[in-house]
């Protein structure tokens, strides 16, 4: 061969090579947003990979449910799962207040609306009690309703101020035949602090599926805000380590999944007043518990 062919093989491979370099990333590239599009990585205006984390004093190590008194993030009130307490503290304190409503249990949940605090228990037994109560030793005017929500586990619940209306959703109720959806209950707010059920509402498993692109999703719901700027429900499911986001009618529109070494144990969520999101992970014999801010940003 002469050089001239030589030299002209060698022009054609480095530009045959070239070429498929030049495919292989544009291939790459759309690849890529085509997963960007499919799974966006976090709620607009948020950030779920970039958090402040507050550690919770050892009595929260086992933090499940939190809220906020009229979306003033100045005071937190927070339950864990063992105890009938109701603790109070500011974020960043290293210990906790809290009054006394009730024996030990499973308590998963807690929602203030109307000046009244709920507490959830995993078998759906709420318990009431005037807000004005919060700073006592003992609560002593603590309403009990039992029988409003079906036999079951529940774990996510929150309430709406403007209607005083309260929302929970089953972890794993007996009456839902199907796993493609997962129920939910309203109850209202009654004069005298006790609960009546209002209505029920589903959750589409077979969407969250969808959006998240994976053949089967055991959703198990472990907590719920309203965000009350957008009018959308945001849906914790720690097993799944996903935040589901749907609209006022609860049609899921968004699928995000959560960094595990971020969210250990997502088990509470409330939004306050100024649009800042707040996610609370249980701890353990190793790590404390905490809530993680989210801040918003236009």
């Amino acid at each position: 061969m002469t050089g001239f062919k030589k030299q002209d093989a060698k022009r054609a491979m480095t530009l045959y090579v070239a070429g498929m370099l030049a495919v292989a990333v544009v291939f790459l590239i759309i690849s890529c947003k085509n997963k960007e599009k499919a799974i966006p990585a976090s709620p607009t205006g948020y950030d779920l990979n970039n958090p402040v984390k507050y550690k919770m004093p050892e009595d929260l190590t086992e933090i499940s449910g939190f809220a906020f008194h009229n979306g003033k993030n100045d005071s937190v009130y927070a339950e864990q799962d063992e105890e009938g307490f109701l603790f109070n503290l500011k974020l960043g304190d290293k210990k906790a207040n809290y009054t006394k409503f009730g024996k030990s249990g499973d308590y998963e949940d807690v929602a203030i609306c109307r000046e009244q605090v709920i507490m959830l228990k995993s078998d759906g037994t709420l318990f009431t009690f005037p807000f004005s109560q919060v700073r006592t030793k003992e609560v002593t005017n603590v309403q009990k309703t039992k029988g409003q929500l079906p036999e079951g586990e529940f774990e996510a619940m929150c309430a709406d101020e403007k209607t005083s209306l309260v929302y929970v959703l089953c972890k794993h109720c007996a009456d839902e035949k199907t796993s493609k959806s997962s129920s939910g209950y309203i109850l209202k707010i009654q004069a005298d602090g006790t609960l009546k059920q209002a209505g029920s509402f589903a959750i589409d498993v077979k969407e969250i599926e969808r959006l998240a692109d994976k053949k089967r999703v055991p959703f198990r719901p472990s907590a719920m805000a309203k965000n009350t700027f957008t009018n959308e429900w945001y849906i914790l499911s720690s097993v799944n380590k996903m935040l589901i986001v749907t609209d006022i009618n609860w049609e899921v529109k968004n699928v995000y999944p959560l960094s595990v070494t971020i969210f250990g144990q997502p088990e509470g969520m409330a939004f306050d007043n100024q649009r800042n999101l707040y996610i609370s992970n249980e701890g353990d014999q190793l790590s404390a518990g905490n809530i993680l801010k989210f801040s918003f940003k236009k």
